[in-house]
Parts: C-alpha cells; structure tokens; sequence
C-alpha cells in the first residue's frame, strides 16, 4: 500500500493537489494521511497572550481544525467510495515543515503531495514560501501540482541531471514505478559543453538506468547556458507532463531555490514538480 501525505491549509490549491493525489494513485491500494499544522494561526494571533489564554487557543484551534479536515474529507472521498483507498485526518500543533518530517518519519511515507502555493501566497511567484521550505527541508519526495493543472497522466517526465550524484534507490524507484504505470519516457537532460562523461558520471548513468528500467529512458544534452530557460524550452517542445528534480547540496535545484523565488530565474512550472531527496532517511 503505498503511504502518502497531504499537507493542506484549506486553500482551493490544496484541495486540487488532493483530488489530483487521488486520480494519481486511483487504481492503487494508499492510504493519504491529510496533515494540517497550526502552531503559526496560535502564536501568529495570541504572541502577547497567558499561558492560561495559550492552553484555549490551541484547544480551540485543534478542535476547529479537526472539524474542518472532517469536512474536507467528506467533500473528496466519492460516491461511492474508492474501495482501494484509505483516508486519515491529522490536526498538529506544529510548524508545517516539522509535521511533515515527524510524520514522514512516524508513517514511512511514500510521498507528499502539495499545492504549489497557500492561501496567503503571493500570486505573482510560482511556489509559495510554504512550498519551497517544504521543498528544501522535507527529507521524503515532495511532488507539487499547480492550482490549474487539469490531471493527465505524464507521457514524458523531464528529468535534469548532471550525472554526478548517485541518487538514492528508493527516490529513484518512486520515479520508475510511476513511470512505469504510465509508460512514460524519461527524459534525462545534461547540461554540458563537453562531448564526453567521466568515469564517475559513467557509473552513475549506468545506476540511473538501472534503478529506471521499468521505465522507458532517453538521454539528452544542452548546452550550458540559461538553465532555466532550457528547462522551459524542453518542457514545451516536447509537451512534458511532470519535471522532476533532485534537492541535493551544490546543485541547480539548491541554486534555484534558494533564492528569494523561483521567478527571479525565469522559471515558471505550469506542470506537476517532484522533488526527490538526495537525502538520508
């Protein structure tokens, strides 16, 4: 069965990323755990407040949003149900990036899937603060659909890579299982100015293909220029349904998202955006 987490904060993006979780997985046994965090509405209002005070509030607040994550399932669960589906509900006094890790780690999850932006998201960037924190420090492959991306299954996954990492087994196979559902084609794009791989990236190539075998792979280069820019011009030539990047140290995703937004680069992602960890678990 696979595991997989909703974080929600009750925004019409968050609600779409959990319908497209569910057409997603809909002809798989899962269990989606939905997850709201609400240690920022407490503190956030009540920062001068007694402890007395304080004690209310999170009760209060936990009751609320216990009432509304009922709700939100009522409005998604079908009739009639999915048999092959479980739902779970979680209201947390937590900060959302260590609710997520702690449940990560307390359920063994599969995979969060997120909104790309919140409810007080600013709506001229791509992802949302929330987002790229999540992005960032969530040790678990972290998939984000844009609020107006209308489910398709993914023909073609671009997936960006310099060869020079040897990715984790389990963040791979995540990627060729669900390539594999789809019969998908991986696209794995290198920017480079030179013709040839180093031994290390050779290894490394070989263990891609190998951890991918039930997918269909095809293998690309660029020229190294505007990454972003080439990103975007690959996505659109070859009408690909997901990109997919790997959060390790030194790399063009770090580069990317580390900066105040992803739009200072030119980088607007109108397709579902997995995140795999380079990350130890």
């Amino acid at each position: 069965m696979r595991t997989i987490l909703i974080p929600t904060d009750f925004s019409k993006n968050a609600l779409h990323a959990l319908k497209y979780a569910q057409e997603l997985y809909k002809c798989e046994r899962a269990c989606f755990f939905v997850l709201h965090t609400y240690m920022d509405e407490v503190y956030g209002a009540y920062k001068t407040a007694s402890v007395e005070d304080m004690e209310a509030q999170k009760e209060a607040k936990k009751k609320e949003s216990e009432k509304k994550l009922d709700n939100l399932l009522q409005s998604v669960i079908g009739t009639p149900p999915n048999p092959l589906h479980n739902f779970e509900t979680i209201a947390s006094f937590d900060s959302l990036v260590d609710g997520i890790n702690d449940f990560v780690n307390e359920m063994n999850i599969d995979l969060v899937i997120m909104g790309t932006k919140g409810e007080t998201s600013d709506h001229k960037t791509t992802f949302g603060s929330y987002t790229i924190e999540v992005f960032k420090y969530v040790k678990c492959p972290v998939l984000a659909i844009p609020e107006d991306f209308e489910y398709k299954q993914p023909k073609a996954i671009l997936f960006p890579t310099d060869y020079m990492l040897p990715y984790k087994r389990r963040e791979l196979k995540l990627l060729g299982d669900l390539a594999g559902k789809f019969k998908s084609e991986v696209h794995c794009l290198y920017f480079t100015d030179f013709d040839e791989l180093s031994s290390r990236q050779e290894d490394n190539k070989r263990f891609l293909q190998d951890s991918l075998s039930k997918a269909y792979l095809s293998f690309g280069t660029s020229s190294v220029k505007n990454k972003a820019d080439a990103i975007m011009e690959y996505i659109e030539k070859r009408e690909v349904g997901m990109l997919v990047m790997v959060n390790s140290r030194h790399s063009f995703f770090e580069d990317m998202l580390y900066r105040s937004t992803v739009d200072l680069l030119g980088l607007k992602v109108k397709i579902p955006f997995l995140v795999m960890q380079n990350l130890n678990r």
